[in-house]
């Protein structure tokens, strides 16, 4: 069974949507082997650690990748599974009203600013002074995408298990409350960036509203990254281009020659009748042409 064709195909195919899906999985399978090597090679170096946001300020200068980097990563299955499907629900209402770019940049701009919020906390609160965290994970952008798409629809209902139909703008007001809570009972770093995202969702749908997409300059850049670098990887063609003269008419052809002779055979006479050196200029270079032919 081809299965690496068929993810090729799916992912060139498909949309935005498959594609943040397919990278997420394809990062948690890589790191994840990368891990078992290193582990039976007696080595504790994590690549997370690399990847993940630093809360030092000094290491994230080293590191300045990872407000990216950060929200492709996963701890385990279960934070994976959980995330995808969480960015697949809420990401197929948000391309029910959008196409696919602007879920790119709401995926990727509530990721920094869920970064942003993250950094921001941990070296302004005290209650942080002597705390190191990573952060990792794609939920500061689904969070964004949630709020977005509720924020353009609020009363769109959709259908929760025990519960039944429920109106969107609840359930991100109840994802946005249980961060605020959370944030005093367990993973503080996680629920700031959540907010983080929050308010980038919100944001984009308000300026949006007004006729501005803050997205649109990242998308363009990003298209053009990866013309670049598509071409960059094209191979070049070695095929020769030769351009072959328009077909000439006989006629005409020989009516120039005739008349090039002609002015040969004036300078000839012109040699024996006066020399050569009172040849003109033209008439000496002309000569000179002829004679090399």
């Amino acid at each position: 069974m081809d299965i690496w064709g068929d993810i090729k195909r799916t992912f060139k195919e498909g949309s935005v949507l498959t594609r943040l899906i397919y990278i997420n999985i394809g990062v948690f399978l890589v790191l994840k082997i990368i891990g078992v090597v290193f582990y039976l090679a007696g080595q504790p170096f994590s690549l997370v650690d690399w990847l993940a946001v630093p809360s030092v300020t000094s290491e994230l200068l080293h590191r300045p990748w990872t407000p990216l980097t950060y929200m492709f990563l996963h701890v385990g299955f279960l934070h994976l599974i959980f995330n995808i499907l969480g960015l697949y629900w809420f990401g197929q209402l948000f391309l029910y009203h959008f196409e696919g770019s602007k879920l790119l940049s709401v995926y990727l701009l509530g990721g920094l600013m869920g970064a942003a919020f993250y950094i921001v906390a941990y070296n302004m609160f005290p209650v942080f002074d002597s705390v190191y965290g990573l952060l990792l994970g794609a939920s500061a952008s689904i969070m964004a995408v949630l709020v977005a798409v509720s924020f353009y629809d609020p009363n769109r209902e959709i259908y929760l298990f025990f519960i039944g139909k429920f109106p969107l703008k609840y359930v991100a007001a109840f994802y946005v409350l249980l961060s605020v809570i959370g944030i005093s009972t367990s993973n503080p770093g996680g629920n700031i960036a959540h907010l983080g995202g929050a308010l980038w969702g919100w944001f984009y749908i308000s300026q949006l509203r007004r006729g501005k997409d803050w997205g649109a300059g990242l998308v363009d850049l990003i298209d053009r990254l990866a013309e670049s670098l598509k071409g960059s990887f094209k191979p070049r063609s070695r095929m020769k281009v030769t351009y072959k003269q328009p077909p000439r008419n006989d006629h005409d052809y020989a009516h120039q020659q005739h008349l090039k002779q002609e002015e040969i055979n004036r300078i000839l006479d012109k040699i024996g009748k006066s020399g050569y050196e009172n040849l003109t200029k033209e008439e000496k270079e002309l000569l000179f042409k002829q004679g090399k032919k």
